[in-house]
Formats: C-alpha cells, sequence, structure tokens
C-alpha cells in the first residue's frame, strides 16, 4: 500500500507538470491526460483530435468509442478500467523528442506490464512499423526508460482508415485483441471489475 500511494503521489506530480508543458509552439492546443490513474497497463495514442483538448480526455470521441468497443468485446473492459494516455500530434522530430520524455517518465513511475500503442505513430515510438501487416497480430518484449514490458501494438481505430474493417487488417486487429484480453495484466483488471461489480450489486441489494 504504501509502494502504491508513492507511485501516485509521483504519478500526480508528473501530470502537473505535463498539463502545463508548452514545449512545442507550433502546437494548437494543449496536453491531454487521461488523469493520474496507476496501473499495470498504459494505452498510448498518437494524435488527439479537435475534440479532445475541449474534454480533456484521450480518445473523446468517434475513434474512441470505437477503440473501446474492442475491449468490451473481446475483453470485457469498460472505458474507465483501462490506463489511458494521450501523446501530443507527432508531426516533427522535435515534438516527438519533447513528448516521448514525458512518456519515458510515465513509464519510469508506472513501471507497466503491458503497454498498447494505438496507431502508426505510436507504434513507432517503440518498435519499427512499416507496414501494420507486420505488428498487429504480434507481442513484443520492448525494453524502454529502464523498464521491460510487453508491447501489443493495435492499428488506428479512425472512422477515415478502412484497415481494421478489411482483410487482413480485420483478422489482425481481432488476434491483436484476443492477445491483450489474454495478457496476466489485462486478467488482473477483468478481476478487478468483476469484484466491484459484484460489490455494488451487494451493496444495491441490501439498500
Amino acid at each position: 500500500m504504501v509502494a502504491r500511494s508513492r507511485v501516485q503521489a509521483h504519478l500526480n506530480d508528473h501530470v502537473v507538470r505535463l498539463m502545463q508543458c508548452r514545449r512545442c509552439p507550433r502546437m494548437q492546443s494543449t496536453p491531454v491526460s487521461g488523469g493520474a490513474i496507476v496501473s499495470d497497463v498504459m494505452l498510448i495514442g498518437q494524435a488527439p483530435g479537435p475534440r479532445e483538448p475541449v474534454l480533456q480526455k484521450p480518445f473523446a470521441h468517434t475513434a474512441g468509442r470505437t477503440l473501446f468497443q474492442w475491449f468490451e468485446k473481446f475483453c470485457g473492459l469498460a472505458e474507465s478500467t483501462v490506463r489511458s494516455t494521450g501523446t501530443d500530434r507527432v508531426p516533427a522530430p522535435d515534438e516527438i523528442r519533447n513528448c516521448s520524455s514525458w512518456m519515458n517518465d510515465e513509464i519510469k513511475i508506472l513501471r507497466p506490464r503491458l503497454i498498447i500503442p494505438v496507431g502508426r505513430l505510436a507504434i513507432a515510438q517503440f518498435i519499427e512499423c512499416t507496414k501494420l501487416e507486420k505488428v498487429i497480430g504480434c507481442k513484443f518484449c520492448v525494453h524502454r526508460a529502464g523498464h521491460t514490458f510487453d508491447l501489443i501494438p493495435l492499428p488506428h481505430p479512425s472512422g477515415a482508415s478502412p484497415w481494421p474493417k478489411i482483410s487482413p487488417g480485420k483478422q489482425l486487429t481481432e488476434r491483436a485483441m484476443r492477445q491483450v484480453a489474454c495478457h496476466p495484466a489485462i486478467a488482473a483488471l477483468t478481476g478487478f471489475e468483476r469484484s466491484l461489480s459484484r460489490a455494488k450489486s451487494k451493496k444495491t441489494r441490501r439498500n
């Protein structure tokens, strides 16, 4: 409990500093954070759209709904159960470096068991991604920021991209989601959510 409290305190400080970041003068919006949530799973986005800064959470619009439908269908997980962290849009090398330092700091704090990068740009921050067909549906062991973790890439769920909807993307996306669902870190989250649901059900019956 003490160790988790220490991690939470470090993460709180990290998010406060992140929200004040103005390292990239060309950026039109402010950083978007999923909040200071301690978890063994990190969901890494690549480019918040116009709705995310307004709603102040990552994956907040159409693509986000599709993404979390995948998690609901294959893992039985609600959006709030999965740790979300959105990096800024990365059109230039200096902005990639700036955002990467924040991500590295967060990896050092959380030491996640599983990282799920969503979309080609996010995936490329961890492994080579010349073609989605070569990485989607595969699990990788990655070392970054002094920590080793599993990496399961997902395609971007944007409605503008047909890749996850047609062959071979559809089959590879389903394979990747099954890998996510079977991962021990996700299994632990699923068990936690079921326990929470049972506790709420008991409380409702007592009332």
